[in-house]
């Protein structure tokens, strides 16, 4: 039998309430580790490892030195959601990605935002990822971001906050299949018996958004993902994508653009690709509009997007919205855009631009997280409480240096949940990523995936940075 602790602490405790009982939501799963043991679990574990070697479900690693593949870790033991905080976690998801998308189409045309107060010009064109050449491109069904992921965290009351918005080219969406199937097979006993949503259709849903985006609505479009190829850290997930959505995986050289139309070779000669779902940073989409020295990209594909003969998902230049900076202005955005009250609040953000945000972060620094405003998978990042002095002072100097790159937020110790670790069940500091589709509808891919801090009292969860994941079960 497992012991599992539940102690008292400062976080939001997903399984135990305060006084040490068992949420109600948790009670089966609580039953089913029991009944198994320590012993079966160890075992099943193990053969889940394995299975992942076998199945190639690795991520890349990079460092100054070299590179390295290993598998996301993966813990056994799910994340449980109630229905009634999914529906309100769901809609506050629909409403947000909703005012980002309107937000976009506001950047690249009319600029209201600007001449109603709600953002400067300066904001806007000085963000690294404006991209002037989006300006008055008529995009699709006006839909920017066809997929989004969007992490959320829990205070110590459990209260859900936008930690951060996802928009580029968001990863992570094939390990929530990946570890729904892992669960469905190795515990088919507590999967079925928990009446858990499913999330089959979430792929067949993105197909159907990329097929509502096809220029002149075109009935059997042609779509393909486009990918930097093998050595890139997302590879396994562009391949799984590609083999769910029952569509082309493609790299830059397998297409060409003619008279402003693009085309994929293949056996029975150039096809016209209408849809490209595309894995490639902004920067190398292009050789011919953006970086000339990429090789990853296709010479001539802005001309054919702006020609309106290819769709492009997500559009170029959504990293606008999703810039560290803009995000203290999505719940503005939501006022003015939708005429409605944020469902989900932001984490407290202090921008380092203003005198007074800064003098007070400056002062306690060693409470505070730190982040560069243009980086994302945990780079770039300080976490106060966890920090060295000397780390500390390094940022201190960069704040004071270009305090136009960082912003700050209040240490919020992220909620716990039982993570199988060393032959033990421990808590575990967890977040949740899920994942937007957006065509001619908006919806949400039930559950998302949990990121799982594996190191004891960590709270950084990327798995560039060593984290792992857990199946989410919406119930």
């Amino acid at each position: 039998m497992f012991t599992i602790d539940h102690s008292k602490t400062s976080c939001f405790n997903e399984m135990f309430l305060p006084d040490g009982q068992i949420r109600s939501h948790y009670q089966k799963l609580f039953d089913c580790l029991q009944t198994l043991g320590e012993s079966e679990l160890l075992d099943r574990s193990k053969e889940i490892r394995q299975q992942m070697v076998r199945q190639g479900v690795t991520f890349q690693l990079y460092s100054a030195n070299h590179t390295s593949e290993r598998i996301i870790p993966f813990d056994i033991i799910p994340r449980i959601i109630p229905h009634e905080d999914w529906e309100k976690i769901s809609s506050g998801l629909k409403q947000r990605v909703k005012a980002l998308n309107h937000f976009l189409h506001d950047v690249y045309h009319d600029q209201h935002m600007i001449t109603d107060g709600l953002m400067s010009r300066r904001q806007i064109v000085n963000n690294p990822y404006f991209l002037p050449e989006m300006s008055n491109v008529e995009v699709p069904e006006d839909v920017y971001i066809a997929l989004s992921g969007i992490d959320l965290i829990r205070d110590e009351n459990g209260a859900y906050y936008v930690l951060e918005d996802n928009l580029r080219t968001p990863s992570g969406l094939s390990y929530v299949f990946k570890n729904r199937s892992l669960m469905m097979h190795y515990f088919p006993e507590l999967y079925f018996s928990s009446h858990v949503q499913s999330i089959e259709q979430g792929t067949q849903d993105l197909l159907t958004a990329l097929h509502d985006l096809a220029p002149h609505h075109k009935q059997d479009p042609v779509i393909v993902l486009l990918t930097p190829g093998r050595y890139n850290s997302a590879y396994f997930e562009h391949v799984f994508l590609a083999q769910q959505m029952g569509i082309e995986l493609v790299e830059g050289s397998d297409l060409r653009v003619v008279d402003q139309k693009v085309y994929i070779n293949s056996i029975e000669g150039l096809r016209q690709v209408d849809v490209i779902y595309r894995r490639l940073d902004d920067s190398f989409l292009d050789p011919l509009t953006f970086n000339p020295n990429s090789l990853l990209g296709v010479a001539g594909l802005m001309n054919a997007y702006r020609a309106g003969n290819v769709a492009i998902a997500n559009a170029p230049g959504t990293g606008v919205a999703d810039d560290k900076a803009v995000y203290t202005k999505v719940p503005d955005m939501i006022r003015y855009y939708l005429h409605e009250e944020p469902i989900l609040k932001n984490v407290p953000t202090y921008h380092m631009k203003k005198k007074e945000d800064r003098e007070f972060v400056l002062d306690q620094l060693e409470k505070m997280v730190v982040k560069e405003t243009s980086l994302s998978g945990g780079y770039g990042m300080l976490i106060g409480p966890q920090s060295t002095p000397d780390m500390i002072e390094l940022f201190r100097k960069k704040i004071l240096e270009h305090p136009e790159r960082y912003i700050a937020q209040p240490t919020i110790s992220l909620s716990a949940g039982p993570t199988l670790t060393d032959g033990r069940i421990e808590n575990r500091h967890i977040d949740l990523r899920p994942f937007i589709i957006q065509g001619k509808q908006i919806s949400v891919i039930s559950g998302g995936l949990t990121r799982v801090a594996l190191n004891k009292g960590s709270l950084v969860v990327n798995s560039s940075q060593g984290g792992g994941s857990k199946d989410t079960w919406i119930v």
